[in-house]
């Protein structure tokens, strides 16, 4: 601490006495001393409301906080087709594909700097290994989950799956749509049965052990991982991405298809996908359009603080029952979901992006989604991109 000279402290004291005569409301005499008959009194200077996330987003536009919800699909090939999505907002982008390109992570860094306000867009792909991987070319090959589970331990997948991840980070990508926890022991992942060889375990202490090693390994290579699919897809009736489909009875869930998740939230899951099946006991909606399933259990009764996403709301599972791309969304943001995810060939995303954040500013001018939701679930996006509007 610095000292001060005795005779600055003179100063200092004068300057106080003088300043005290004028001070604002204090009646004074010709001669400059206090009126007796006068109150001295300072009026305090208000402080100024502190700048938050939720402040700024008030003033943000119902077409800009739409577009942070939707997550464009893309063919890893040609990243740079999505740009204009991107300069509107979009919140994701979904790489789809089998081979990625040499040079992915130049045109990811060239179209993630479109986003307005420098507000990158997450870049998503499918890496759970064996059937399901799209740059394995690039990032490294991973056995399928079954296969994992039956030949490492916990710590050697979190091993390898910390090497992929550092590898995909290094090429642009920043989440990763797994690890599956549905508890699972068929054959596929086919046109019947949705996981197959992409479930760990049919047993849930090893689904469980496995899937947060598989998590924890992507978030130490710098990848946000995605536990999927709530509450438990595993011996579903039917693979969701073709046809509608029924989650083993909630009775049972409740006791083993939902333990993983429990656990992987437990440790720190940043994000969860909510599936496109309905959950018998539970819920008479698919899931993902659920307020039962995401707000009820996974919000209240799990107290998940995440991240909340869906699978695919262009899957048979919703289009069969009446659900195009846009109502499928409404519904679900106003459900609980915070991003959407849906796929379309490349010559019409443009315009089924463009119609679905039309369609979620038309129903919150029409009252059917409210604002707060709205503002609340892009509020949760930001927090994962650990993005400060304040800053």
């Amino acid at each position: 601490m610095r000292r001060t000279a005795p005779g600055l402290l003179a100063v200092a004291a004068a300057t106080l006495i003088l300043a005290s005569c004028s001070l604002p409301g204090t009646a004074t005499t010709p001669t400059g001393s206090a009126s007796p008959t006068a109150t001295a009194s300072v009026v305090p200077t208000p402080t100024p409301d502190l700048c938050t996330n939720a402040s700024v987003l008030a003033t943000w536009s119902l077409t800009r906080l739409a577009e942070q919800t939707l997550v464009v699909p893309v063919e890893e090939s040609d990243v740079v087709a999505v740009t204009a999505e991107v300069a509107a907002g979009a919140g994701g982008v979904i790489l789809f594909g089998s081979s990625a390109p040499a040079n992915l992570g130049t045109s990811l860094h060239v179209l993630t700097a479109a986003a307005p306000g420098g507000i990158a867009p997450f870049v998503m792909t499918d890496e759970e290994g064996g059937a399901v991987q799209r740059m394995a070319n690039l990032a490294g090959s991973l056995p399928s989950a079954r296969e994992m589970a039956a030949t490492m331990s916990a710590a050697q997948i979190r091993q390898l799956v910390t090497t992929v991840a550092t590898r995909m980070h290094a090429s642009g990508v920043t989440m990763d749509l797994a690890p599956v926890l549905d508890l699972d022991d068929g054959v596929g992942p086919n046109n019947r049965d949705p996981d197959g060889t992409r479930s760990f375990s049919l047993n849930s202490s090893v689904a469980a052990a496995d899937g947060i090693a598989f998590m924890q390994g992507l978030e130490a290579g710098g990848v946000i991982p995605v536990v999927k699919h709530f509450p438990g897809l595993g011996q579903a009736s039917a693979n969701t991405d073709v046809a509608p489909a029924t989650t083993q009875p909630w009775s049972v869930l409740e006791h083993a298809g939902l333990l993983p998740f429990q656990s992987a939230i437990g440790a720190g899951a940043p994000v969860v996908m909510i599936a496109n099946a309905t959950v018998p006991g539970l819920s008479t909606l698919p899931a993902s359009i659920s307020p039962t399933v995401m707000t009820t259990v996974l919000r209240n009764q799990m107290d998940f603080t995440g991240l909340v996403i869906t699978d695919s709301l262009s899957a048979g599972a919703l289009v069969d029952i009446g659900y195009s791309v846009p109502k499928a969304v409404v519904a679900s943001i106003t459900a609980g979901a915070d991003m959407v995810l849906y796929t379309a060939a490349a010559s019409q995303v443009a315009s089924l992006t463009a119609t679905t954040a039309a369609a979620l500013v038309a129903a919150v001018d029409a009252g059917t989604l409210p604002l707060a939701r709205l503002q609340s679930a892009v509020a949760n996006i930001l927090t994962a991109k650990h993005v400060n509007l304040c800053a």
